[in-house]
């Protein structure tokens, strides 16, 4: 499993694989350089939702893939936007949409009360039809701010400040913030995982 596709056309997360991967002794690449276009994502989970993304981008390309699905869940909104992160406001990848909707729907709210984390799960395939995926999954505690700082990172970054942190995940250096998020999280337990496996 020397060479991987990345199941994603999303830029951000395309950035942060790039970073949280350097020095691996694998090749990881861009489903774009197969042609393969993103798939509709209507799992109702984030683990199913990833699991048709790499089934999809594993089918096309031919090669072992590694899909990420992931999200903001508010405690006050019972979870949402969750799987509809990217397209919270209407408009899939719309971020200043999405956070302004999200600022609507917490006005008011007291911090105490604003209490969210993000969630990434990653799924491994070593073929389209792999049976025993290997599946990784990391959460980052936290809340959501009244107000958008920072213009690190992408999607509600500007609007979440990290558990034990006193900058927006915006405002993180991106080397910090790629130790510690959610991606970071579940990546080191898929690294593990293959480690254990030799592949």
């Amino acid at each position: 499993m020397s060479r991987i596709v990345i199941a994603s056309s999303n830029p951000g997360k395309l950035a942060e694989f790039n970073d949280l991967l350097a020095g691996s002794e694998r090749s990881f690449v861009a489903q774009s350089a197969y042609d393969v276009e993103d798939v509709e994502e209507t799992g109702l989970s984030f683990v199913e939702n990833a699991l048709l993304k790499a089934r999809h981008a594993s089918r096309i390309s031919g090669l072992p893939a590694l899909a990420d699905d992931s999200g903001l869940c508010v405690d006050h909104l019972r979870g949402a936007p969750g799987l509809y992160s990217a397209r919270y406001a209407g408009n899939h990848g719309d971020n200043a949409a999405n956070n302004t909707k999200l600022l609507r729907e917490l006005d008011g709210l007291p911090s105490e009360q604003r209490g969210a984390f993000f969630i990434c799960v990653l799924v491994l395939l070593q073929h389209a039809d792999d049976p025993s995926p290997l599946i990784a999954e990391g959460r980052w505690y936290g809340r959501v701010l009244t107000e958008q700082r920072g213009t690190h990172g992408f999607g509600y970054d500007p609007l979440f400040l990290p558990d034990g942190q006193d900058v927006s995940a915006a405002e993180l250096a991106p080397a910090l913030k790629n130790r510690i998020s959610h991606r970071a999280q579940a990546l080191i337990q898929l690294r593990a995982r293959l480690n254990a496996q030799h592949l």
